[in-house]
Order: structure tokens, then C-alpha cells, then sequence
């Protein structure tokens, strides 16, 4: 017997009610363990609107759309969830659809792989998982493939429905404070530019926060130091979390070379979290979860950032968008949106249906987490020297340090809130 999968009932019912509208597909969410995966929830892929001018067999997948959906729903998912792999409703054989399984698998993984600030490390599980449910009689074929390997081949896999999968999952949180400098190019650059200078500004700070030393509660403790926490089923356990960071030592950084367009610095508190999985989780889990949470969160909202500063002609106003928690009811698990300033609860509703298909009420939006979004604005440049506009808003106070310096720290009786700070520095030639 192959990898096995706990899956959560509600998938079950989930999927059930898609065969109607048969043939299509969707992702598998969850998180792994070294003994077995968790699957919580799946989604479907969303009808395309702009249909092409020639339309395509009805069974032809459109790869393309496929997997900008899923970078979308990678986006929205906390700490310790992610994509575990593909689905595909159809009344076709079982048997016949594992090369379609394969690539879209496979395709999948790439177009996630490319948002991520990490590489995968040798305790990352490389196993995928592909599930084919037949439209007429509901059967389930399961089967898994090596995605690091570009021959692997399916492999057999156990695919077991539970109820409460990851109602008592622990979740571990911080409030991180962040200052990112981020080089612009020149304008009228080329969009490859702009993804460039966003990569290296954030390389340092992503190495300074795997380097970062990690703390439970206020300690420092073993990596394979096991969470323990309540016996009692759907209780959950809340951990708090610090990162402490060294400063970037002035020969570390690395200089700026060719024509800059200027200058953004992202700072504030940010908020984290990650969900731990029920199998003995380890604070070395823990750690790696909220650190990849962190990341991904910062790179995400500061590209989305930069993208509006080079499609706008108006470079004197700029929303920050903030992070919005969505717990899911009867899961024990949550999440996530982004927010920019002049958007209501009603889009992020419509998101959250759009792109992962749940049904969500205003009130479970979870909007304390992080400041209302910042809306800041440039000061007039001087016409003569070297032009500098300034992009400031200070909402939060920055955390002080106390003894070691750091960057990221948990607040003790409060949650995160967001704040953020742009300067643009514009250089004449």
C-alpha cells in the first residue's frame, strides 16, 4: 500500500455534489506529515468568463486557466496548508485519465513553485496526490506521483474518509515587524524588471528570517520538541511565536548596479499563522510553517503593491492592502485575503467564492488581525538635484527591542495590527 490520505467528510460531500456538473476539475488542500497526508478541503476550478473565440471540446482542459487558479488559492492559505494535489470529475474510465492526472499534477506544482521565496528542503514531501471520481458511480481512484521526479510514475494510494481531521489542529501565531528596501526600475521598464528588483530586495530579508531563531511561548526550545497539547477532540491549542533576527551586516547587502527608478521601504507589523497537523506535531514544524507563512504573506502584498505603483499614473497614492482571516466553520482551520483600502467585506466575500467555492457569511471575516489598509501619500519633489518623494504613514508604533535586536516579535497582549510605510527615492540621471 501506497501513501496514505486521511480526508475530511466534508470533501467527501463536497465532490458528491460537483458530479452533476461533470467533467471538471480542482485542487486537493491540506497538509502533509511524514506518515500521511490531510486533506481538508477541496475546491473546484471556476468557469472561465472570457470564453476564446473557438470554443474547445468540452472535455479539453484549459491548463492555463487551471493553473492560475491555483496560484490564487496557494495565496489564500495560511501557514501549514497548501496544495496537495489535483482532482478530476469525469464519466470516463479510470484508467484513461492518469496521463491527464499526471499533467495536471505536475503543472499545478510548477506554476506554484514559482511564487515561493524557499526551496525545498529534504524533509519536504515530494509525493502529489491525483483523485479521479467517476460522475455515474461515485468510485474514487487514487493515485500519487513523485513531483521532484519528471518520469515518476502513479503510485497506489490509501484514501480514507474521517470526520474531524483537523478540528483540534494547533495553530501557532505572531506579529511580525518588518522594514523591506526594495529597488524600483526606471520607468517604462519591461515587467520582467519590476519581478527582478522585487526578488532581490527580498532575498536578504527572506535569509535573515531562516536564519532567524525561533521561539515558542517565550523560549527556546528542541526541534523535535513534540506540541503537546488538549487530549479532548475539536479543542484547540494557540501558540505564540517569536522570530528574532540579526541586522544586515552593511557587506551583506548587495549594490545597486544600472538606472534605478527609486526606492520602496515596506514597513509594520504584520500578522502570521500557521496550522499544525494532530500527528505529533514538532516545534521544528512549527517553525518552518510560520516562517513560510511570513514570507509568503510579505512577498505576496508587497508585489501586489508594486505592480499598482507601475500600472498607475499617479505614483502619489498607494493602498497597502491588509490581511483578512475567514476561519472555517466545523474545520478548526481558516483562510486568508487581501484587502486594499477602498475594498469592502463584499469583495473579499466574492473571492473567497470565486476562488476557493465557499460559502461565507460577513461576520466570520475576520478583520482584527491587522490594521485598517494605509492609504499614503508623496510630498511634492524638488525640481532641482536629487528629487525625493516620500511615502509616509505610521499607524503602529515600531515594536522596541529589548536587549538583542530583531525585526520580528510576538506582541503579548494584543494582536497584529498592520502597519506600513513607502518611500520613493527618485535619483535624476
Amino acid at each position: 500500500m501506497g501513501r496514505g490520505y486521511m480526508v475530511e467528510e466534508a470533501v467527501e460531500r463536497y465532490l458528491s455534489s460537483l458530479c452533476s456538473s461533470s467533467p471538471l476539475t480542482g485542487l486537493l488542500l491540506g497538509q502533509s506529515s511524514a506518515q500521511r497526508d490531510f486533506v481538508v478541503m477541496a475546491t473546484r476550478t471556476p468557469q472561465r468568463e472570457v470564453c476564446p473565440l473557438t470554443p474547445s471540446p468540452r472535455d479539453t482542459l484549459d491548463m492555463e486557466w487551471i493553473n492560475e487558479h491555483a496560484r490564487q488559492v496557494s495565496r489564500m492559505l495560511p501557514g501549514g496548508l497548501s496544495v496537495l494535489g489535483v482532482f478530476y470529475i469525469s464519466d470516463a474510465e479510470a484508467k484513461d485519465t492518469l496521463i491527464t492526472l499526471r499533467q495536471l499534477v505536475f503543472a499545478v506544482q510548477k506554476s506554484i513553485s514559482r511564487d515561493l521565496l524557499w526551496l525545498s528542503g529534504d524533509d519536504d514531501i515530494s509525493e502529489r496526490v491525483t483523485l479521479h471520481v467517476n460522475s455515474t458511480t461515485r468510485k474514487t481512484f487514487c493515485r500519487t506521483f513523485d513531483v521532484r521526479d519528471p518520469k515518476s510514475t502513479a503510485k497506489p494510494a490509501d484514501w480514507r474518509y474521517q470526520s474531524g481531521v483537523c478540528g483540534s489542529w494547533p495553530m501557532v501565531w505572531s506579529c511580525v515587524e518588518v522594514e523591506i528596501p526594495v529597488s524600483l526600475p526606471p520607468r517604462g521598464a519591461r515587467p520582467g524588471d519590476l519581478e527582478t528588483s522585487l526578488q532581490e530586495g527580498l532575498k536578504l530579508w527572506a535569509q535573515q528570517i531562516e536564519r532567524g531563531t525561533f521561539l515558542l511561548d517565550g523560549r527556546k526550545i528542541s526541534e523535535d520538541t513534540e506540541l503537546t497539547g488538549p487530549t479532548k477532540r475539536n479543542v484547540k491549542q494557540s501558540l505564540q511565536a517569536q522570530i528574532l533576527t540579526t541586522p544586515v551586516c552593511p557587506g551583506e547587502q548587495v549594490p545597486q548596479v544600472g538606472a534605478s527608478g527609486g526606492r520602496v521601504v515596506l514597513r509594520g507589523a504584520v500578522h502570521t499563522r500557521a496550522y499544525l497537523h494532530g500527528n505529533k506535531p514538532t516545534a521544528r514544524l512549527a517553525e518552518k510553517a510560520l516562517k513560510r507563512d511570513l514570507l509568503s504573506t510579505v512577498a505576496l502584498r508587497l508585489n501586489m503593491v508594486l505592480e499598482e505603483l507601475m500600472e498607475t499614473q499617479e505614483r502619489d497614492r498607494l493602498s497597502l492592502p491588509t490581511r483578512v482571516m475567514c476561519p472555517l466553520r466545523g474545520l478548526g482551520v481558516g483562510v486568508c485575503d487581501y484587502r486594499f483600502s477602498d475594498e469592502g467585506p463584499l469583495e473579499v466575500l466574492d473571492r473567497l467564492k470565486e476562488i476557493l467555492d465557499l460559502e461565507v457569511r460577513q461576520e466570520d471575516l475576520d478583520h482584527t488581525q491587522e490594521e485598517e489598509a494605509v492609504t499614503v501619500e508623496t510630498q511634492p519633489a524638488p525640481t532641482e538635484g536629487v528629487q525625493r518623494s516620500e511615502l509616509q504613514a505610521a499607524v503602529v508604533p515600531p515594536l522596541k527591542p529589548q536587549g538583542r535586536s530583531y525585526i520580528g516579535a510576538a506582541m503579548a497582549t494584543v494582536m497584529a495590527l498592520l502597519a506600513a510605510a513607502a518611500a520613493l527615492l527618485y535619483l535624476d540621471d
